[in-house]
């Protein structure tokens, strides 16, 4: 028997495991996808050992394993948490969307102000966290002090077809601050919720208040 036949045979006998195979990459590739986050950029919204439910479907359609658009689903929107793949980073990043193209966004310790106007802070569960107040996404931030915070800065114009971010724990956090917009290419979708989380510092002992935890 030849290597071709034995291939052959092969693929003829265990089809169904490889199309089953085949449609779970496609899947993840083009329409929705679970991340590990490996560090706390995003807390307290998303900590270390979370897994995240990405709809990779969110703001467009790609053709399977490529970057190429076959139709735009939606727009990014202030206040969702997107995932991306940035050049400049040099890895896949999870923060939240806080500057659309033509926004003019400002930071003054901390505070951030979007097209002239102040975003609404409340007190949250703890002296570190506050609740922010984008549109009508309310969610929690967190300020641990830290030397040299990027805390402060001027006013920035968004420009067309890219998108400021950063992260919910913003004094340690590496975002636009650092690596400045994000082009609308490298986003890959949006972060819906926490399926599973598993804490490290314990043994990776399941967290199970975190299972299926809203995001947005």
């Amino acid at each position: 028997m030849t290597i071709k036949t034995s291939f052959t045979r092969y693929i003829r006998e265990n089809r169904t495991f490889l199309l089953c195979i085949l449609v779970l990459f496609a899947s993840r590739s083009s329409f929705a996808d679970w991340y590990l986050v490996p560090t706390g950029s995003m807390q307290p919204t998303i900590v270390e050992g979370d897994r995240i439910f990405v709809d990779k479907m969110a703001y467009r359609l790609e053709v399977p394993f490529t970057d190429i658009e076959i139709m735009q689903t939606g727009q990014p929107e202030r206040g969702d948490i997107v995932v991306f793949n940035s050049e400049k980073a040099d890895n896949r990043l999870v923060k939240r969307l806080i500057g659309i193209p033509g926004d003019r966004i400002a930071m003054e310790n901390n505070q951030l102000i979007i097209n002239g106007k102040a975003v609404r802070y409340e007190a949250g569960e703890n002296a570190l966290q506050k609740t922010e107040y984008l549109d009508k996404v309310a969610h929690s931030v967190q300020f641990i002090a830290v030397a040299e915070a990027r805390d402060n800065f001027a006013e920035v114009t968004v420009p067309q077809g890219h998108y400021l971010v950063l992260g919910d724990n913003r004094n340690n956090s590496a975002d636009s601050r650092y690596y400045g917009f994000v082009p609308a290419k490298e986003i890959q979708g949006k972060a819906h919720k926490v399926l599973v989380s598993l804490d490290a510092n314990n043994y990776y002992l399941p967290r199970k208040n975190r299972f299926y935890t809203p995001l947005i």
